[in-house]
């Protein structure tokens, strides 16, 4: 995804409702500083603060992601998907997580389904996000770690996890070689 394409559509829709940053931090529950941050530096955040950004701009997470016309069925051939964004293992440290839409460009997706590489950067900070909506995993290659709660899980090629993502949650890599997974949101509108 180009640089900054994010940011813009946020700040688009932040304009549409006359909205400042200091509303949109206190309708996402997020820190002004990080919000700033993301808009200015053009940081990908994780999904569960996009999730919210989204909610609190009555749009769904696939507008930051995309605005093409589709057709059913919606076909993404692996050759090419491209990356949509990554996130950020920290402020000026490499890439934790990179995000491949497999929806991007059906625009009447209630899910947003995505191929995920995880990268062994992830488990260097396991700060733990929540929001409203469902989330389902399946892991194609390497092991992943899912923190959810006060619980701790290691999923291994083939097995999947299904979970209330209100839940406190963080998904990572467990190793020091990068896991590949399938992830699918779900966030009720």
């Amino acid at each position: 995804m180009e640089k900054g394409k994010v940011s813009r559509r946020i700040r688009y829709f932040m304009d549409k409702r006359e909205m400042d940053l200091a509303a949109l931090a206190g309708l996402t529950g997020l820190k002004q500083e990080f919000l700033d941050t993301m808009l200015n530096e053009n940081v990908y955040p994780p999904l569960g603060p996009l999730m919210k950004i989204a909610r609190a701009l009555g749009v769904r997470l696939g507008t930051f992601l995309d605005d093409q016309e589709s057709d059913d069925p919606f076909i993404v051939r692996r050759s090419e998907r491209e990356a949509a964004f990554s996130v950020l293992g920290g402020k000026g440290k490499p890439a934790a997580l990179n995000f491949y839409s497999l929806g991007k460009g059906k625009t009447d997706r209630h899910m947003e389904p995505f191929f995920v590489e995880i990268l062994p950067e992830s488990a260097k900070t396991k700060e733990l996000s929540s929001h409203e909506g469902e989330e389902f995993i399946a892991v194609v290659t390497g092991c992943v770690e899912i923190i959810y709660g006060k619980e701790t899980y290691l999923l291994n090629p083939g097995d999947s996890v299904y979970y209330n993502s209100v839940v406190p949650h963080y998904v990572s890599c467990a190793g020091s070689e990068k896991a590949e997974i399938h992830a699918v949101i779900y966030i009720p509108e």
